[in-house]
C-alpha cells in the first residue's frame, strides 16, 4: 500500500465520492475543479494507498421485505481464541447478520445488527443458527423502532495537517 499525504482536494474527492458514490469522473472533476485525468489520477492514487477500500451499491431494505432490525448482544461460555474464532467464523456465514464487533466493557461478548423479514424469520435466526453455535450462553435482542440516522460514510477531518 503507497503512501499518501492527503491535500484538501483530495479530502473533497473523498467527501464527494462518499456523498454520491455514482458521479461519473467528469462529474467529480468538475464537482472538485480539476479536468477529468487529474481527477482521475488522484483517485487512483486514493485507491492504491487504501483510503478508498471498495465500491459498493446500497439496497433499500425496504424492498426486500426486510423490515426488522434487531441487536443481538451475545455472550460466551468461554474465552478461548479458538472459541472466538469459530463464534466470528460461523456468524459472518449468516447473510442476517449485517454487523458483528467483539466488544468490552460490556456484560456481552459480541454485539449483532441482524436483519430480517419479520418475528418469525428473526425466531428461525435466534432458534437455528445463533443459539446453535457452540459455547453460546446468553442473548439479549433489542428491536429497532425507528431508525433515526444511518450513514455509510465516515466523518473526514476538515483540514490537511501542516
Amino acid at each position: 500500500m503507497a503512501t499518501l499525504t492527503l491535500d484538501k482536494i483530495d479530502l473533497h474527492i473523498l467527501r464527494i465520492m462518499q456523498e454520491y458514490g455514482k458521479l461519473s469522473n467528469q462529474e467529480l472533476a468538475e464537482l472538485v475543479g480539476l479536468s477529468a485525468s487529474p481527477c482521475s489520477r488522484r483517485v487512483k492514487a486514493l485507491e492504491e494507498a487504501g483510503y478508498i477500500a471498495g465500491y459498493a451499491t446500497l439496497l433499500s431494505p425496504e424492498h426486500f421485505n426486510l423490515t426488522l432490525t434487531a441487536y443481538v448482544q451475545v455472550r460466551l461460555d468461554k474465552h478461548s481464541s479458538d472459541i472466538l474464532d469459530d463464534f466470528e467464523s460461523q456468524i459472518t456465514g449468516y447473510d442476517e447478520v449485517q454487523e458483528c464487533c467483539l466488544l468490552t466493557g460490556s456484560d456481552a461478548d459480541y454485539q449483532l445488527k441482524v436483519l430480517v423479514s419479520d418475528m418469525a424469520h428473526y425466531k428461525v435466526f435466534l432458534l437455528d443458527k445463533l443459539t446453535s453455535i457452540d459455547h453460546v450462553a446468553g442473548v439479549r435482542s433489542s428491536f429497532v423502532l425507528k431508525q433515526v440516522k444511518n450513514q455509510t460514510r465516515i466523518p473526514l477531518p476538515h483540514r490537511t495537517a501542516q
